[in-house]
């Protein structure tokens, strides 16, 4: 259950007994304290394997030549993107069950939602730009490798980092540029973008709606050209000839299709669905759907479906044992 504790401090020059809150409360997942520890073991067993998996690949891709292409990049570039999204919420999450405290600092708070928006459309960005290096090897072979040196591709690469984090900072500055006095009871496991706002006063609330509006417009057009090139890769791999070829060109794409359809399936349900007065199961569901399993999934997605991920793990395991 939600801590009943409440520390808030005076706003100067406020009329009567306002306050501004400098700790949230956040939503727990049971009050039982079995059950509070066997989230935190679910919850750790599950961070270890994201870490691990997403770390692999980053490793598996650094170190193997062979892997040294435009999409091995771009996976080892999200692969460490999904170590850091899913670190902003779960470790978080472990300690509050293990403590038995609900609370998070103002600051802390602060930093979940700037740290969530950076790495969350980074995330965007970057499935945006694989789709396009899909398009490119598939739809035009011949200019692929003229588009897609490794300096463009570090350049994309570097844009979609220094983009988000830049955009994170105008909505976090949007959210937090004056004090919550409304409430300190935040009804999900983190400081979730949709309940925050919810605490904001109305001056605050409008500012970041219309960020938000010209913002979707961003995500509309990453969503459209991801549509667009998955279109064109489908129709050309359907007028290959070959059985095996086209078996091969599907299996390059239909990873990142699933990830693609689980990240954004998933951010939706929460962007739209309505803003409880109270923590429910249902919505610490979704919650974890786009901040646990994503992470979690993508490793698993892209080795199970993928010799050459799966081929270069078995040749640095036979490496290390070797040693």
């Amino acid at each position: 259950m939600l801590q009943q504790t409440r520390l808030r401090h005076r706003l100067p020059g406020h009329v009567g007994n306002l306050t501004a809150v400098t700790e949230f409360l956040l939503a727990g997942f049971s009050a039982v304290r079995e059950l509070q520890l066997l989230h935190a073991a679910l919850f750790l067993l599950v961070y270890l394997a994201a870490l691990a998996g997403n770390l692999l690949i980053v490793a598996v891709v650094t170190l193997d030549q062979r892997l040294h292409s435009p999409m091995y990049f771009f996976l080892k570039n999200l692969s460490f993107l999904d170590s850091c999204y899913i670190s902003v919420t779960v470790p978080k999450s472990i300690h509050s069950s293990l403590a038995r405290s609900t609370s998070i600092s103002y600051l802390g708070c602060v930093a979940q939602v700037y740290f969530f928006f950076a790495f969350a459309s980074a995330e965007l960005a970057f499935l945006t730009v694989m789709s396009y290096d899909r398009y490119l090897a598939i739809c035009h072979p011949l200019r692929y490798g003229a588009a897609m040196t490794p300096g463009k591709c570090r350049q994309m690469a570097a844009v979609a980092w220094l983009s988000c984090f830049a955009y994170a900072s105008v909505h976090t500055g949007n959210m937090f540029w004056e004090p919550i006095s409304s409430s300190d009871t935040i009804h999900q496991f983190f400081c979730d973008i949709p309940h925050v706002l919810a605490l904001v006063s109305g001056e605050v609330f409008f500012a970041e709606f219309v960020t938000l509006a010209l913002s979707s417009c961003l995500v509309l057009g990453c969503f459209l050209l991801m549509a667009v090139s998955y279109s064109h890769i489908f129709s050309a791999v359907l007028r290959i000839p070959s059985v095996e070829s086209r078996a091969k060109a599907f299996s390059t794409c239909s990873p990142q299709l699933v990830v693609i359809l689980l990240f954004l399936t998933s951010g939706l349900f929460a962007a739209l669905g309505p803003i409880a007065k109270t923590s429910s199961t249902q919505d610490l569901g979704i919650a974890l759907a786009y901040t646990v399993l994503p992470p979690f999934l993508n490793p698993i997605i892209y080795s199970l479906r993928n010799k050459e991920i799966k081929t270069a793990v078995r040749r640095l395991w036979g490496k290390m044992c070797a040693l």
